[in-house]
């Protein structure tokens, strides 16, 4: 193995050689306290910045084995130290001494979410970060002196600065350790109290804008109704009271601008646990949960939708409905059954993003338009509960309907909840809609991908598969676009790279003919469980994030060209 003191000398050599020439420098060097492996370099300045790696022994990192212990203080004490790496980086960085990106070094930096990520691993042995380098350059000419100033001591700083435990608080690290594990004993109690969300009282539900999820500065705490509310001892914080929210039906009701909205969004992000100071880190969600909303213009393949829809227009099939171009209603509907065929226990439905005609039919329409091949949700939403076990949370604001099938009603006032299930009930019952229930509609037959048509080939041969991230929330498969732009629960860029890695790895190792779709998704999940996400790629990378067998399957029944073949029961 090299020593720094050889990549100083090496890269000194390269100064105002060709770019290419930093290609000479890959490979592993010692360091006095960790280890410095160049996995990648830059073809030139503005390519993709080069990639590397860090390790350091736990002798010199030193983190007590409590904070990384199992996998909730372990992601959580991963998020805290890319973050701090982050601060280090760009205080230290050598930003604009060169053309391109020269001068750069990044890390995949955590937002507020904490998602399990591969920029950043600790265990008994080691810590070590993945990050990338914007060699320096004169237009196409390496700059050497200033690279091994940025690899031989900037990096040497920014590192000690920020991935040792004697470098940062250690009352940080453990609010980041206490408050993920706190949050995962709540998401894990839910189900044996019959809840499907919780929300700590004095959490902070507003964020400061649709592009900047901090908290809101003087929001209203939130506060639990009497009634919902529920105290839960936790391992850390100890007990914790806050409003429970009941399996079953629940309705969010309220006028424009009291938040309603608000309060489904911390639901949808539950999820997801949250790094200290965000506010919602005690609002926690069943993990299956999943957001659903009218998708226009998506494709669905070979999905049946006829507990929703019959007898559409030309003997359309709705059993085995294909389309390349849903309706609001159809998408909806194809939307609910996928998140099902995922044994997803709780929908969460905004009116706002919702498709009308497929919410809800009054009494007055139903009376003048007999030929409808449309079931309304308000007729299926309790045989979900009933048949399935899927609870629903709905956000309405413009019909009272559905205070006839609610199990729980709660208003927003102020941002102030309050339950007046009684109340809606009451009046339900002066003028009950009509509803139609028809118990066991929701088993379908599986649905096995088709190989043949999943092609990552670059042209018309698989010999160059690829799959190429071109957007946040969009990926191309081949020449095909994936878009996930409706996709609510996938939060972060890195997230979307690792969903285009797995796709490439489920059509190369799973996606046999055989299979059905919700077989490989959950075969592939066990896989990234038992050996990370690192098992989707054949080289260490430093941009993936975890993500749900929700999102994934959501991509793969977004790819246009998919056809499906129907198995048996």
């Amino acid at each position: 193995m090299k020593t720094s003191t050889q990549l100083r000398h090496t890269l000194h050599a390269l100064d105002g050689q060709s770019y290419k020439a930093y290609k000479r420098i890959t490979g592993t060097y010692s360091y006095q306290s960790f280890t410095l492996q160049i996995d990648h370099v830059q073809a030139d300045p503005f390519a993709t910045p080069s990639r590397l790696r860090v390790q350091i022994p736990q002798s010199i990192a030193a983190y007590p084995p409590e904070t990384h212990a199992h996998p909730s203080r372990n992601n959580a004490l991963c998020t805290y130290l890319a973050r701090q790496f982050s601060t280090a980086a760009h205080a230290g960085s050598r930003r604009n001494c060169g053309s391109g990106k020269s001068g750069l070094i990044d890390i995949d930096t955590p937002g507020q979410q904490v998602l399990e990520r591969t920029c950043l691993f600790v265990d008994d042995e080691q810590v070590e970060a993945r990050f990338t380098v914007g060699l320096p350059a004169d237009g196409r000419r390496a700059r050497g002196l200033d690279a091994a100033a940025m690899l031989c001591d900037d990096l040497p700083a920014i590192i000690a600065a920020s991935l040792t435990y004697a470098a940062n608080d250690p009352g940080d690290v453990r609010r980041y350790t206490e408050s993920c594990e706190d949050a995962d004993h709540l998401r894990a109690w839910l189900p044996a109290q019959e809840l499907v969300a919780f929300v700590a009282n004095g959490s902070i539900l507003p964020r400061r804008s649709g592009i900047d999820d901090r908290p809101l500065e003087n929001a209203m705490p939130f506060r639990s109704p009497p009634e919902l509310e529920v105290t839960v001892t936790v391992p850390n914080r100890g007990p914790i009271a806050g409003m429970g929210i009941p399996a079953g039906v629940t309705l969010i009701v309220g006028g424009g601008f009291h938040g309603k909205s608000t309060l489904l969004n911390a639901l949808e992000r539950g999820i997801y646990n949250h790094i200290p100071g965000d506010g919602r880190e005690l609002v926690v969600t069943d993990a299956s949960a999943v957001k659903i909303r009218a998708e226009d213009g998506r494709s669905v393949a070979g999905v049946d939708i006829s507990s929703f829809i019959s007898d559409l227009p030309f003997g359309q099939d709705t059993i085995d409905f294909s389309t390349e171009n849903a309706s609001g209603s159809t998408s909806q509907a194809a939307n609910i059954v996928e998140a099902l065929e995922l044994s997803s226990h709780l929908l969460l439905v905004d009116e706002d993003t919702a498709a009308t005609n497929f919410m809800i039919r009054d009494a007055r329409m139903r009376q003048l338009i007999q030929a409808e091949p449309i079931t309304p949700f308000i007729d299926r939403v309790r045989p979900l509960f009933a048949d399935c076990g899927t609870s629903t949370i709905l956000v309405m604001g413009g019909t009272g309907d559905y205070f006839a099938v609610a199990d729980t009603v709660i208003a927003m006032e102020n941002y102030h909840p309050r339950q007046v299930t009684r109340q809606a009930r009451a009046l339900a019952a002066v003028d009950p809609p009509p509803a139609e229930v028809e118990p066991g509609i929701f088993e379908t037959a599986p649905r096995i991908p088709d190989p043949d048509t999943f092609n990552p080939g670059t042209h018309t041969s698989r010999r160059r598969e690829r799959i190429r991230v071109t957007g946040p929330k969009s990926l191309l498969v081949g020449r095909d676009p994936i878009d996930l732009s409706a996709i609510a629960q996938l939060i972060d860029a890195s997230q979307t790279r690792a969903l285009g890695a797995a796709l490439l790895h489920l059509r190369r190792t799973l996606m046999d003919g055989r299979r059905s779709l919700a077989e490989s998704v959950t075969h592939l999940m066990r896989e990234i469980e038992r050996y990370g996400l690192d098992a989707l790629t054949d080289h260490p990378r430093g941009d993936l994030a975890s993500f749900r067998p929700q999102e994934l399957a959501a991509a793969l029944n977004r790819h246009r060209p998919l056809r499906v073949i129907h198995g048996s029961h």
